[in-house]
């Protein structure tokens, strides 16, 4: 199971990492298999499955792991009751409103963490994760900084927010680019995929994508620079 943990965690005397705040805020994802209930698990599943069936719809995570891990860990229960306004003609009364306001402040609070802040992940952008893979790549590194399970959940990531005409956008609710699709294609790859691999075929219909627009050829500079260093390769020669 990955679990958040907040600030220093063993990294504080670290050569390469630093902090000028004492690691206040500083948000790690860590993979532990064994602290994990059947419940905690399932919960998740369930989770991933819903998002999974809805992401066309609602294309951003809403950091509903992490939720749903502080809000467990906390004990939290909604006391306040829900309210609801339908759409024929009910009055909309102060009460109703400052009800409403109190259920979403409860939880909201419940969700802060010990250091003050409300973690939040960086799930936007769709042309990250491939430079640093591309980099681990060339340099032999890849499956030694990333785990089984770090590419596990990279690829799910990339499927995630794969759009229904195969390709990817620049961030996760844009339409697709020859950037942001021969960049997720590319990584797919990289991270263990054949070329027809990957949930409902991602590989296969990423690569049709590319082919019907012209080829990667049709990249910004950007982009090209990323194949270039990719295609310069010191471990192949």
């Amino acid at each position: 199971m990955w679990r958040l943990k907040i600030g220093d965690y063993g990294t504080k005397n670290d050569p390469y990492i630093f902090s000028t705040n004492n690691f206040a805020g500083r948000q790690i994802w860590e993979f532990d298999p064994d602290t994990v209930s059947v419940e905690e698990l399932a919960e998740v599943e369930e989770a991933r499955l819903n998002y999974l069936k809805n992401r066309f719809n609602v294309k951003n995570s809403s950091d509903l792991l992490w939720q749903i891990q502080i809000l467990r860990e906390k004990k939290f229960k909604q006391k306040i009751p829900q309210v609801k306004i339908g759409n024929n003609g009910e009055e909309k009364t102060t009460e109703i409103a400052t009800t409403a306001l109190r259920r979403a402040v409860h939880i909201f609070s419940v969700l802060q963490s010990c250091h003050g802040h409300w973690p939040a992940d960086n799930s936007g952008p769709l042309f990250c994760n491939t430079p640093m893979v591309i980099c681990l790549y060339i340099t032999g590194h890849l499956n030694i900084i990333f785990c089984a399970e770090h590419r596990k959940e990279m690829l799910r990531y990339i499927y995630n927010h794969q759009n229904e005409d195969g390709g990817w956008g620049f961030h996760v609710e844009g339409h697709s680019t020859m950037f942001g699709t021969v960049l997720n294609y590319l990584c797919m790859r990289l991270l263990g995929e054949g070329p027809d691999g990957g949930e409902n075929s991602a590989c296969t219909r990423a690569r049709k994508w590319i082919l019907d627009r012209g080829g990667a050829t049709g990249m910004p500079s950007w982009g090209k620079t990323w194949l270039s260093v990719y295609s310069f390769n010191p471990l192949k020669s």
